[in-house]
């Protein structure tokens, strides 16, 4: 039996809002939501509450929690923390926190199955960004693809983020945007 998928990128991070600015990495680890961010999660919440899913999975970077909180927060849903929906590590925004930050920042979801660190390690750039391998990215694609095919529920939502959401749908996400696939 198929299986409905709907795919949201997060909505505006503050990395997002000072890169259209700059062009310039802001360093700013673990972005949270932007004031615009704010206001995209709380304009799509009713048009998002509409839809019909049985889990919502999140990557555990701050700005996809944020907007899975903020989106559906308090439904008949639970929110799972997964990393394998993290985004691909080419910039400070993607540098994660340790699972007690987010635990204490986000008491409502469970963390402790988190490894830390559970974002990637490894060579860095110039501005000490860790930078994760392509191939590392479309591993964990598979290990996604394959997890969310194991998963029981017929209807899952997933908050993610750009890079990791095009290599796995081969589609391209606004802020906050939605794609809805069938698996």
């Amino acid at each position: 039996m198929p299986k409905t998928i709907h795919l949201i990128r997060h909505a505006q991070s503050t990395f997002n809002a000072a890169v259209e600015l700059t062009g310039v990495d802001p360093m700013h680890p673990d972005a949270c939501l932007s004031p615009l961010g704010r206001q995209q999660v709380a304009d799509a919440r009713a048009q998002m509450a509409a839809l019909e899913h049985e889990l919502v999975v999140t990557s555990p970077l701050t700005r996809a929690i944020e907007t899975a909180v903020g989106l559906f927060g308090g439904g008949p849903a639970p929110i799972l923390v997964e990393p394998l929906a993290r985004e691909w590590l080419c910039s400070s925004c993607d540098v994660g926190r340790s699972p007690r930050a987010l635990a204490r920042q986000f008491p409502g979801l469970v963390f402790d199955h988190l490894e830390d660190p559970w974002w990637h390690i490894g060579a860095c750039d110039d501005n000490g960004i860790p930078v994760e391998p392509e191939d590392s990215v479309l591993r964990r694609v598979v290990a996604f693809r394959a997890w969310l095919a194991s998963r029981p529920e017929r209807a899952i939502t997933v908050v993610s983020h750009g890079g990791f959401l095009f290599r796995l749908s081969g589609q391209s996400f606004a802020n906050c945007a939605l794609v809805t696939w069938a698996v």
